[in-house]
């Protein structure tokens, strides 16, 4: 072989791998925006990346994760929308409730959006319906309106003498409550309906401090993702001021608290981890319909309603899918 010919099958076997990798697809990367503080949603990511295993992504060998943490403050939202699309993720995951998923649908029209929000998506502007969102989000939604409504009747269960029911709310969220909801939920218990709020740290101080003004019994925390990030300071103030209150997920009782009933996040998790799967092996997010929660759980802490003085009824006990001793 002459000199002239190796040189050129030395180039053409260069070229070849450069050529293969130019026609590979790059590794996509997603944003995901927390409400929460790094650490707090492990248990859920892992229910997360659970699902999009099931459309063969695994984080770190074919996937690229952002992370965005707002530690409860709402105002970082916008700016973490907007530095996402600079880089130009290919999705992003919006878990800090409307707030979040808002600042996203702001943020852009064409990179498509998977949330996990409370309230109601169609009202809230974020899809056109649940069966077919339209445009370029998608999601699963809790309806807090309905679950507040069953944390009140269940509190009265467990307090038949309750005269009021305290709520605490997020004022810059309240309106996802449906109140006027609530409050004939409440009119139908024969109890009153006293509206605590509170939003940031020190307010939360304030509005506990107000319970016993209000002649409260129990309490209503609102799912909000503010409180959900403020958990341990919630259940340590419910302890110190010995009020029965019933929480907006399991993380309150592991503090502490004394009653929770939610929709399961891991499974909400895990169907955003598979819609995410989805949507990036090409599905469009205005086909994936939005979800709702059908799993509930209802946690129990024993030994918190002993240190009340409450005697928890058989009927409550039964229907508890976790009982904390």
């Amino acid at each position: 072989m002459k000199r002239r010919d190796l040189l050129i099958l030395g180039s053409t076997a260069i070229a070849w791998p450069l050529a293969a990798r130019a026609q590979q697809k790059a590794m996509p990367v997603i944003g995901f925006v927390s409400g929460r503080a790094a650490g707090e949603l492990d248990s859920f990511l892992a229910a997360f990346h659970q699902g999009l295993s099931n459309a063969g992504y695994v984080e770190g060998q074919n996937l690229t994760i952002e992370y965005r943490w707002a530690e409860g403050h709402y105002d970082r939202f916008p700016s973490f929308a907007t530095d996402l699309v600079s880089r130009k993720v290919d999705l992003i995951v919006s878990a800090g409730g409307p707030p979040a998923a808002l600042a996203a649908k702001s943020a852009t029209s064409t990179i498509p959006i998977v949330f996990f929000t409370g309230g109601d998506p169609v009202a809230d502007g974020l899809v056109a319906s649940l069966a077919r969102p339209g445009r370029n989000l998608t999601g699963v939604s809790i309806q807090v309106a309905e679950l507040s409504s069953k944390r009140l009747e269940m509190l009265s269960e467990l307090l038949p003498g309750a005269k009021v029911i305290a709520l605490l709310v997020n004022p810059t969220q309240a309106p996802n409550l449906r109140l006027s909801d609530l409050q004939e939920a409440a009119r139908a218990k024969g109890v009153q309906l006293a509206i605590v709020k509170a939003s940031a740290e020190d307010e939360i101080d304030t509005a506990f401090a107000s319970l016993a003004s209000l002649h409260a019994d129990a309490l209503i925390v609102g799912g909000d993702v503010f409180f959900e990030s403020r958990h341990e300071q919630i259940a340590a103030l419910a302890e110190r001021y010995a009020v029965p209150t019933i929480f907006p997920n399991r993380e309150f009782l592991v503090s502490g608290g004394l009653i929770s009933y939610a929709p399961s996040f891991s499974t909400a998790f895990r169907q955003v981890g598979i819609y995410v799967g989805k949507i990036l092996n090409g599905a469009k997010p205005a086909d994936l319909p939005v979800e709702q929660p059908t799993t509930f759980e209802l946690v129990i802490n024993l030994k918190t309603a002993k240190a009340l003085g409450l005697t928890v009824p058989p009927s409550l006990l039964a229907r508890a899918d976790e009982v904390i001793e």
